[in-house]
């Protein structure tokens, strides 16, 4: 019976080394796993002068329900809205002026940072259209920004 006890002991010994082994091998696995996905967020330098952004990109109008207290027609940096004007929203890192190429947004023409927006942080654009039922049909998209290089 003894040895019974011991061997069983032994047994249970070396399967809970094995399997706190398997444990932090799992934990080394997912923490590259979310490494290597952080990296590929990071933004790509390109040789043209351009750096490609992977951006949430949503869409605005400036009427009230989209910019509230500030539906007054001004964007932040001071530009008067006009008819068929086209730029963007964007997080204070990007300087007013900065030149963006947004696909399927004005042609894919590009576009300035002209406006800042209470929950435009990070890689997050909002888009500016005349209308709020344009702004609705863009929806929103997970496009690779370009940034001029300055």
């Amino acid at each position: 019976m003894m040895k019974s006890i011991c061997l069983l002991s032994n047994v249970f010994s070396v399967f809970r080394k094995t399997f706190f082994a398997l444990i932090i091998a799992v934990l080394i696995v997912t923490s590259a796993n979310v490494i290597a996905a952080e990296d590929t967020n990071a933004k790509t330098e390109t040789d043209s002068g351009w750096t490609v952004i992977p951006m949430r990109v949503t869409a605005y109008c400036p009427c009230e329900k989209c910019c509230g207290e500030w539906a007054d027609g001004v964007t932040a940096n001071g530009h008067v809205i006009r008819p068929g004007d086209r730029f963007v929203a964007a997080d204070g890192r990007f300087a007013f002026g900065t030149e963006m190429l947004i696909e399927g947004y004005n042609d894919s023409n590009i576009v300035k940072v002209f406006d800042r927006g209470g929950a435009i942080k990070g890689n997050k654009l909002d888009v500016f259209f005349p209308t709020h039922q344009a702004a609705l049909e863009w929806g929103v998209r997970y496009i690779d920004v370009k940034v001029r290089n300055r």
